[in-house]
């Protein structure tokens, strides 16, 4: 119950220690005093070794972000990297600051997440590292940013295609490049992505020049050398695909956050913020707003589904259990990326607060 810090577990163990020791001979002063020392434990505590390391921690870090906002943000955000959940609460962190957040780049992005410097605090911004994007490899990335390094940035679309020479850049890593938005400075992301055979051609057509010993009249005539890769027209990516696209590569939506056109009506529906969501709200029964994001379906002992729900907003996350009586008054609701209001009681089990379904409800887009 201590390691787990758990106030309501070590109230339970009270009782159970005090009638061991009174079996024990202990007399009831004593037992009401040594709870006393051992209760404060339920909250935090650590030997005073602990504690002086953990302050000189707490100082340089706090020294860090308060002098140096941008760097110590970027150094945060590469350090839990691995952790979808931390990188978006550092991003609302970031936002807060006004430090923007940024998708990954083919011009200014590196490997890890990147500081950009602007003028003063208010002017940098972060970008994701291209190392972060789902699909694409450590040799792509580095391949991008060593050519990138000798000969400038790249100035098109027709550009970077010709210049990048590397075995992995193949269908799925430029997929996956223009998707997330690292292209988004050489054309638009559907008319890129309905054209991936077409640049794929030019960039294996390139190389070959290149090894044969050709030159390229285009790499001399930069009117024809646009007009070499040539486009096929296609429908912009809505604001639907872009963000989906963003999730799936990213991990987080970026850009924004598809609750946001939805904040509104979620403000009328008296809803708590899921960042505010925590084990003070107990057996309270609230109302919550979000996006679901995640759906797992498991059978009871009884045989009937019920469904451990991910539902997101704009600055947390949080999990709601639906059991079979409440799924069944409506099984379609529960589909990923709707987004819904839930009311219900929250739960503390193992310390962490989930709501548990009494009702909910679809905000149409």
């Amino acid at each position: 119950a201590m390691g787990k810090k758990i106030p309501a577990e070590m109230a339970a163990q009270k009782e159970k220690l005090a009638d061991g020791l009174r079996k024990n001979g202990m007399r009831q002063e004593k037992i009401d005093e040594l709870w006393r020392l051992i209760e404060p434990f339920a909250a935090y505590g650590f030997n005073k070794s602990h504690a002086a390391c953990y302050g000189r921690v707490a100082y340089q870090t706090a020294y860090m972000k308060a002098n140096y906002p941008s760097e110590y943000m970027t150094a945060l955000l590469t350090a839990e990297s691995g952790d979808t959940e931390k990188i978006a609460e550092i991003i609302t962190e970031c936002e807060r600051m006004r430090i923007p957040v940024l998708p990954p780049d083919i011009n200014e992005s590196y490997a890890k997440f990147t500081l950009i410097k602007g003028v003063a605090p208010a002017g940098d911004k972060i970008r994701f590292g291209l190392e972060t994007v789902k699909n694409v490899g450590a040799n792509i990335v580095k391949a991008i940013i060593e050519e990138r390094k000798a000969h400038g940035a790249f100035a098109s679309l027709t550009d970077f295609a010709e210049r990048v020479a590397h075995k992995d850049f193949n269908k799925k890593s430029l997929e996956s490049l223009i998707k997330c938005g690292a292209l988004d400075a050489l054309g638009e992301r559907g008319a890129l992505c309905a054209n991936l055979d077409t640049i794929l051609d030019y960039n294996r057509e390139s190389q070959k020049a290149k090894l044969g010993g050709q030159v390229s009249l285009f790499s001399m005539t930069p009117e024809i050398q646009i007009a070499s890769l040539r486009l096929r027209e296609a429908e912009p990516a809505t604001r639907h695909e872009r963000l989906s696209w963003e999730k799936e590569l990213l991990g987080l939506y970026v850009t924004e956050h598809p609750i946001q056109e939805y904040l509104e009506r979620l403000a009328q529906n008296r809803v708590l913020p899921l960042k505010d969501l925590t084990v003070e709200y107990r057996n309270r029964v609230i109302s919550i707003g979000g996006l679901v994001s995640g759906i797992q379906k498991i059978t009871t002992k009884s045989g009937e589904p019920m469904l451990f729900v991910k539902m997101e907003d704009a600055t947390s996350r949080t999990e709601v259990l639906v059991f079979p009586k409440v799924r069944a008054q409506n099984p379609g609701l529960w589909q990923k990326e709707k987004v819904l209001v839930v009311r219900g009681r929250v739960s503390d089990k193992d310390g962490i607060a989930k709501i548990l379904c009494e009702e909910a409800f679809e905000l149409p887009a």
